[in-house]
């Protein structure tokens, strides 16, 4: 059988009133989903949109007031998300982001809304990527939709799950296997990716993998502490991974890692591994080599290019 094929997708974002902070709208060529995004600024312009009258789903997502550096965020439906969204946004006091999902046909029922909620809260309690504001996931009645219903919302999701994280919100992106699945040795859940490694002149160590745009340090790991060096932009991050449980001491120098952690850069990952602001291109090796990060994906990008030609 052979590999499916990924299509490009056009994805159009319009700036309703001409500025980056502003209510936006995001489309995708031949889907019939509307979705806009606001901030509390401009709430005000959201809650004016027809097209925001009418049945749909909406997300409300912002900081987490109780975990630093984590968010939170909350799921709902209605017949009309205007109505639904306001008074959910008043209810709520930790969000910054209000996004809307309806459609250009207004073709959604009540029953389709509900089973979209459903699925949402369900995906984004998977990937575990926000906290959910949700008291409780919606009841399993909400998703006995006819068969080609649910065929034809799963397909919205699909586009959903496109269009969320290209306007900030990367809440039903689920977890890489190298970090959720625990259970399984590093070397299984590993296979086929490019192993890295800090070995410090200190006696550090730390291994990661690079999966789907994340940068997973690995189960083991050892971090600096107490280096006492001022610059460190991370240093908010390496608080959380310790009250996480994520990093704990080994001695008064040094912590590992408990489990693998995705970091959004190699250099946020070695920063909080070196306890200094540091060059995660540079600092981080191919295992068992001296070619850096940099080097290993110039190289990388060198042969792909070779490839097209």
């Amino acid at each position: 059988m052979m590999a499916s094929e990924a299509f490009g997708r056009t994805i159009q974002l319009f700036l309703v009133d001409g500025t980056p902070t502003g209510l936006r709208k995001a489309t995708i060529h031949g889907w019939t989903g509307l979705v806009f995004v606001a901030t509390a600024s401009t709430f005000g312009m959201l809650a004016e949109r027809t097209e925001v009258d009418r049945t749909g789903v909406y997300v409300l997502a912002g900081p987490d007031p109780e975990r630093p550096g984590e968010t939170r965020a909350y799921i709902g439906s209605g017949n009309s998300v205007r109505e639904r969204v306001k008074q959910s946004a008043v209810q709520r006091e930790f969000w910054e982001t209000a996004i809307t999902v309806t459609t250009s046909d207004d073709d959604l029922s009540k029953g389709h809304a509900e089973y979209l909620e459903a699925r949402l809260i369900e995906m984004a309690a998977q990937a575990g990527r926000v906290l959910l504001d949700n008291g409780t996931n919606p009841a399993s009645l909400r998703r006995r939709l006819p068969e080609a219903d649910r065929a034809n919302m799963e397909q919205f999701l699909a586009n959903l799950k496109i269009v969320l994280p290209v306007i900030g919100l990367d809440m039903l992106k689920p977890q890489p296997r190298a970090a959720s699945q625990t259970s399984t040795p590093i070397e299984q859940r590993t296979s086929g990716e490019i192993h890295f490694e800090i070995r410090h002149k200190t006696g550090v160590q730390a291994e990661a993998v690079e999966e789907d745009g994340e940068f997973i340090v690995l189960e083991g790991s050892q971090a600096l502490i107490n280096t006492g060096f001022v610059q460190q932009s991370y240093g908010g991050l390496k608080q959380k991974l310790i009250y996480d449980g994520v990093l704990v001491p080994m001695n008064d120098e040094m912590m590992t890692f408990t489990k693998p952690y995705p970091f959004s850069s190699p250099s946020a990952a070695s920063a909080v591994i070196l306890d200094r602001n540091s060059n995660g291109r540079i600092e981080w090796k191919v295992k068992g080599s001296k070619q850096s990060y940099h080097d290993w994906q110039q190289a990388r990008a060198a042969n792909a290019g070779g490839g097209n030609e």
